[in-house]
């Protein structure tokens, strides 16, 4: 056959999803085809959330589909952006590099228990459609989804048709869920949803956990070995806090900052209290961020009656520059959260290179890295007379001082925390399973 292609680059694919054959060869002769293609892994990464909205999560996902997109052909399923809630967006644009499939599931901005749980079955019953039609040909599923009801229907489906699946553990469930029921209720829920979370892991081929405590965690409750998970911290965009560049501060408040949720399992109430009972001259609290506890934070300030503490928002693009304005970063959990999570937001304030003060128990992963950095203080969580003490010794702190605290906590994040630290023993980890 004399017959001649002459592309720079040629797919040869039926749809976008399936595009499998890449050549990469500029002048070759049919009869040699088969020879001059790769055959390129197909690797679905399945994200309950996923840019634009401004999530950590949704980064992360994105991350590694860049990343992986380098050497595979990646496939993205995802639900319609609806985060922040009330938030629009429109002229939604697919990446290059990677094709982005947005399941008409349900979804549920609003942080309510059973429009959660119906946002997670409904994303795992879509996604699981899918694999069923479409998985002929998957090598690997990366799944960082909603618990519990979406990873067991993804994991479900994805066994049925011998498909590896790489698990990403954002958080211990059910007892991050029963925490936030009522006692009455707690222990029959907890018995009921821990076979399903058992399931789950143990079907799932590797398992990515945020923490060692939460590995280890797992693995004895949930009888799994060690060796099927991976610790990979959640990174922040580190690139955003090394490149910027903070203003100098023309007037001089001692700030204390929270920068996150104003969720029920922050405890962030805990905060007002320790600051309005220190009653620092010239210093001043500043709550930064939305959540369901935040009506009640601000009516807690006004009842407090103490002009110093103020309420913010903020665009995830603008968080280097307002936690640059802040002396102090504050970390508070209500008791057990830290035994078995991390919060991302502990990332961003490492890279802001600020002293913190957590309210953590002392045997969790957040106190051991302020530890071993030496970049804070750690409190008992829940303890107002505590973080009234800690927020004192900062105030009284030299200045220099306190910046050495926050540049050691820097170096730690640098070497330890940073996207390139983790993101490659993701992609390993999922190259390693295919």
């Amino acid at each position: 056959m004399q017959k001649y292609l002459l592309p720079h680059i040629l797919f040869l694919s039926l749809n976008k999803a399936t595009c499998k054959y890449q050549c990469n060869y500029s002048y070759i002769a049919l009869q040699g085809l088969a020879s001059a293609f790769t055959i390129l892994p197909e690797i679905f990464i399945i994200s309950s959330i996923f840019p634009p909205e401004p999530v950590v999560s949704a980064r992360l996902s994105n991350d590694i589909a860049l990343e992986l997109s380098k050497k595979n052909n990646v496939v993205v399923l995802c639900p319609v952006p609806s985060r922040p809630k009330g938030y629009q967006f429109e002229n939604l644009k697919d990446p290059v590099n990677y094709n982005v499939i947005r399941l008409q599931s349900f979804v549920s901005p609003a942080s309510t228990i059973i429009g959660r749980f119906r946002e997670s079955y409904s994303f795992g019953k879509r996604s699981a459609e899918y694999i069923k039609k479409n998985g002929k040909g998957i090598d690997c599923i990366y799944i960082n989804s909603w618990p519990l009801a979406s990873q067991y229907l993804i994991i479900k489906e994805a066994k049925k048709i011998n498909i590896p699946t790489v698990l990403h553990i954002q958080d211990v469930y059910p007892e991050s869920l029963v925490g936030k029921l009522p006692k009455f209720f707690r222990s029959f829920f907890y018995r009921f949803l821990l076979p399903l979370d058992k399931y789950i892991l143990r079907h799932s081929t590797k398992i990515l956990g945020i923490s060692e405590n939460m590995v280890s965690y797992l693995s004895k409750t949930r009888g799994i070995h060690k060796s099927k998970f991976t610790v990979v911290r959640n990174w922040q965009d580190d690139e955003v806090f090394l490149k910027f560049e903070a203003a100098k501060r023309q007037q001089f408040v001692f700030t204390f900052m929270y920068v996150g949720s104003v969720s029920a399992s922050a405890g962030v109430e805990l905060l007002l209290y320790a600051f309005d009972k220190a009653s620092l001259p010239d210093s001043r609290l500043v709550i930064v961020g939305n959540g369901n506890e935040k009506d009640e934070c601000i009516r807690i300030a006004k009842e407090l009656n103490n002009q110093h503490i103020q309420f913010l928002e903020v665009v995830p693009s603008d968080v280097p520059s307002i936690q640059s304005r802040a002396d102090v970063l504050l970390l508070p959990l209500k008791k057990g959260i830290s035994l078995t999570a991390t919060p991302s937001k502990l990332t961003a304030y490492l890279f802001s290179a600020k002293p913190i003060i957590a309210c953590v128990e002392k045997e969790s992963d957040v106190a051991n890295i302020l530890t071993n950095s030496n970049c804070g203080f750690v409190t008992e969580p829940e303890s107002v007379d505590d973080m009234e003490i800690a927020m004192k010794r900062m105030y009284q702190m030299a200045k220099a001082d306190l910046e050495l605290m926050g540049e050691r906590g820097k170096k730690y994040a640098i070497s330890n925390l940073s996207k390139k630290a983790n993101l490659g023993r993701i992609i390993t980890t999922i190259e390693e399973v295919i």
